[in-house]
């Protein structure tokens, strides 16, 4: 597995985007975010995306510039029409604002429509943490269909992401997980692998457990909630928040979206601890509890310490700083064709 410089790898993601016709500001945007989740271990919304968003560039699915229009705005929340814009540079640019504004308001929430692909919701964590402040980040998309609610077998909702990222002393807190078992490119991988689910994760057309991909892929059923076959209406309950807080508050979801072409719908809120109690006061609670968690007594099948949300990804980070980000064999080959193919020259 090749590991390459993290400024030589933005480099070459930025020229391969520009070249395939993104705007310069988006690609930039679009580079560093897929470096930063290759960075923190999300390879499968890293870099190896890049061959999918120059083919989504090539039939339009994919805006290549331009900007978002304002629905709405009144200082401490805005919602954005994303117009199939690239998902990182709007999630960045709405991030940035709030984090401008969260100073005079302590809370700035946002809604946007019509994103395309958000790249790792735990990839967009660090520009906010590392100002002192506080992020919740959610997304789903109306124009497809994954996840059966619980108890049915029709799938309706899809895996929804959701993110929170607190600053501490040190290495942030970052939360990243789906409302769904799995996940989408999990599913697709496990499946054109000839591979199974470590367990029933999915549904059948019929709502029987299967630990089956194509299951989903191929024969209609479904992924199943976070909390399985027992308790997958907690997952269920929580995929719910995620599709309503970012389709209902943006004014475009289920009720108005055909089947189709990618358009996310994403919420996010920045918070100010210094408007609260101030930074100081949040970051004893933030460390102690950080702290008091990795110092609970380790399981019988645990062979290591307790970790907190973001440890591993604060540790491959710094791995990748020192001594390259990691880009599997696979995605290296597919982006050197791809790279051959724009008459981009990799230097690296």
């Amino acid at each position: 597995m090749p590991l390459v410089d993290r400024a030589a790898l933005t480099d070459f993601a930025y020229r391969m985007l520009t070249s395939a016709g993104m705007e310069a500001d988006k690609a930039e945007a679009t580079a560093a975010i897929l470096v930063e989740g290759d960075m923190i271990g999300h390879e499968t919304h890293g870099v190896s995306l890049l061959h999918w968003y120059v083919e989504a560039l090539d039939d339009g699915s994919l805006a290549r510039s331009g900007s978002y229009e304002v629905i709405n705005d009144r200082g401490a929340a805005f919602v954005w029409d994303g117009k199939l814009l690239p998902g990182a540079w709007l999630l960045t640019k709405a991030l940035d604002q709030a984090c401008e504004r969260v100073r005079d308001f302590g809370i700035v929430s946002a809604a946007i429509r019509n994103c395309h692909h958000t790249c790792a919701l735990s990839a967009f964590m660090r520009q906010v943490t590392e100002r002192g402040l506080i992020v919740q980040l959610s997304v789903s998309n109306p124009a497809a269909s994954r996840v059966a609610p619980y108890g049915g077998t029709k799938p309706l909702l899809t895996p929804n992401p959701m993110a929170a990222g607190f600053p501490t002393s040190s290495d942030p807190i970052l939360i990243d997980v789906s409302c769904s078992i799995t996940t989408t490119t999990m599913t697709q991988t496990l499946a054109k692998a000839e591979q199974k689910f470590p367990e029933a994760w999915a549904v059948t057309a019929t709502g029987e457990p299967s630990d089956d991909p194509k299951e989903i892929t191929e024969r209609g059923g479904s992924m199943m909630p976070l909390g399985g076959q027992s308790k997958g209406h907690k997952g269920f309950g929580l995929g719910l928040m995620v599709e309503l807080m970012g389709q209902g508050l943006s004014g475009k979801g289920r009720a108005n979206t055909r089947p189709g072409p990618l358009s996310q719908s994403a919420y996010l809120q920045v918070i100010d601890p210094e408007f609260f109690v101030g930074l100081d006061a949040f970051t004893e609670q933030a460390d102690w509890m950080a702290a008091a968690c990795r110092d609970n007594p380790p399981a019988a099948w645990n062979k290591g310490k307790v970790r907190m949300p973001g440890d591993s990804a604060a540790r491959r980070r710094r791995d990748a700083l020192e001594k390259g980000v990691p880009v599997s064999d696979l995605t290296w080959e597919k982006l050197l064709r791809d790279a051959e193919r724009l008459g981009v020259a990799p230097g690296i």
